[in-house]
């Protein structure tokens, strides 16, 4: 239980007010994280003053990194989404959303607002000459509005192309044997051997880049970019064969140039590529996901000072305790304090939920619904779910408290 004093004797003991942190998911395709933080933290104020109880709930709309990124952190940092004319992966002229932090400081982009595979769906799919190019303009807004920080989600490309487009958008160029700059897409780059630096933007040195990147497949080979993505974005066993040259070219070009090899490092062959010449060019660091927004977001420090987290997404199961939201918020939270997950549905058994450290877990679907009918009514029964789970938890119950007992050390959770 967390709250254990009667409201008389919480009139005396200002320190008896329960803080209870909300740190969802987005429940895809029927609600952004902000909403269903909104829809959490009403029904834990319901149940609280159901109880005459005070409590002091702090959200922070969460994400791993993938989409919907972009939306958490600007409902975190309380600011709206940026547009700006930019380029689809087949350098059709499309409006891209991104963002900036209240501050100025850190700008976000979700690369696939530029050159994601839904954007090009409607035409054949060319992956030999789909770019990054529009992501790279993207990160030209962010320099001219002075930002810091860069934090990319790379999630969801159409390219593979290494990053080469986003880079010469900054303005680096990518040349042939005759000098001539080299056309978008990877399918190109076997014909690269040189990589003209001169022109690269100054700033684009100076921000820090962050990039969000949750596989961990090399730049090239059998578990590369090319041979495990490209099939996706619509790439023949040829136009594979091509690309995978194609980035191994890059590879060689980019290590005589920077001095840094790429080919057999982990996670190179995220988002066709995307992140080798971010990182041997610009020094961009590689994160999982869900570390990245917590470290921007400042997660540690809410949940640190929590008595009771309520966590969520969509769908709760095996792989949501591999990197996504509910793993992270897991492992942030001190062991001492309960961590309960409310889902559209929950697959865990007993035991594997008994193993993972989550305290407890709940589906806000009430009897055979279909799947049109459960997402008109999510936010109304993610309220009712949040005010359940803490009207139980609010029940007078045998002494304890939430607090460990002094000296005592926080074990992490597994």
């Amino acid at each position: 239980m967390i709250c254990v004093m009667s409201k008389e004797s919480h009139e005396h003991d200002e320190a008896a007010v329960a803080r209870v942190a909300v740190v969802p998911d987005s429940f895809k395709g029927s609600a952004s994280a902000v909403e269903v933080a909104e829809a959490m933290a009403r029904g834990v104020r319901e149940a609280f003053a159901d109880r005459g109880l005070p409590v002091s709930v702090h959200t922070l709309p969460f994400a791993d990194g993938g989409e919907g990124t972009l939306d958490a952190l600007l409902g975190a940092w309380g600011t709206e989404a940026l547009t700006a004319e930019t380029t689809d992966a087949l350098g059709r002229p499309v409006q891209a959303r991104f963002g900036v932090s209240a501050d100025g400081r850190v700008g976000v982009i979700e690369a696939a607002e530029a050159n994601g595979l839904p954007g090009v769906c409607d035409v054949p799919l060319r992956p030999r000459q789909a770019s990054s190019r529009g992501v790279g303009r993207l990160a030209t807004e962010l320099l001219d509005r002075g930002v810091e920080e860069i934090l990319l989600c790379i999630g969801g490309s159409a390219s593979t192309d290494g990053g080469t487009g986003m880079l010469a958008a900054l303005g680096a160029r990518f040349l042939a044997t005759d000098g001539s700059e080299l056309p978008d897409g990877g399918g190109s780059l076997t014909d690269l051997t040189e990589v003209d630096l001169a022109g690269l933007d100054p700033r684009a040195r100076r921000v820090r880049w962050r990039i969000a990147c949750d596989v961990t497949n090399p730049l090239v080979g059998e578990h590369g970019a090319a041979a495990v993505f490209g099939p996706q974005k619509g790439a023949t066993d040829e136009d594979v064969r091509v690309l995978d040259a194609g980035l191994g070219r890059l590879a060689d070009v980019l290590a005589e140039a920077t001095g840094t090899e790429l080919r057999d490092v982990e996670g190179m062959g995220a988002a066709g590529g995307m992140p080798a010449t971010l990182s041997s060019i610009l020094g961009a660091q590689l994160l999982p996901g869900s570390r990245m927004v917590a470290e921007v977001l400042d997660a540690q420090r809410l949940l640190d000072g929590a008595d009771l987290v309520l966590t969520g997404e969509g769908r709760f199961d095996g792989q949501s305790l591999g990197g996504k939201v509910v793993d992270a918020v897991r492992r942030l939270t001190p062991a001492h304090v309960p961590v309960v997950v409310i889902a559209g549905s929950v697959s865990l058994s007993a035991d594997e939920l008994r193993r993972s450290g989550i305290t407890a877990a709940f589906s806000i679907a009430r009897g055979p619904r279909t799947l049109a009918e459960m997402r008109a009514e999510a936010l109304t029964e993610i309220t009712s779910t949040a005010h359940q789970c803490c009207r139980l938890l609010t029940q007078p119950a045998l002494p304890s408290t939430v607090r460990p007992v002094p000296g005592t050390t926080k074990e992490p959770r597994p």
